[in-house]
């Protein structure tokens, strides 16, 4: 069994706690930016369920592009480490963990 997208993005950060990743998706057809830092997500668009349970990020959710900044994030002038990544690309830095 393997583990969710969302699932794999929120260990790299608990692994590496001076990153965040900005996550653009689209959920049902409708886009989203997700922040996921110290294994925890949130939207930046929507509202975030108080129940850490509840996935910001569902499995069916198609991934634009993911970039890698550092913390803590400052929203008017991320410092990015890495920009553009697409899930294939990201997967050897979440083998790492």
């Amino acid at each position: 069994m393997t583990d969710s997208i969302a699932r794999r993005l929120e260990q790299y950060t608990t692994q590496r706690p001076g990153e965040v990743l900005l996550v653009r998706v689209e959920i049902d057809g409708e886009a989203d930016e997700i922040a996921i830092f110290k294994g925890y997500s949130s939207s930046l668009m929507r509202s975030t369920a108080f129940d850490p349970d509840i996935p910001v990020l569902p499995d069916g959710a198609k991934i634009i592009s993911i970039d890698r900044a550092r913390s803590p994030l400052n929203p008017k002038a991320p410092d990015y480490i890495q920009q553009g990544l697409t899930w294939e690309t990201i997967q050897p830095l979440l083998d790492e963990t």
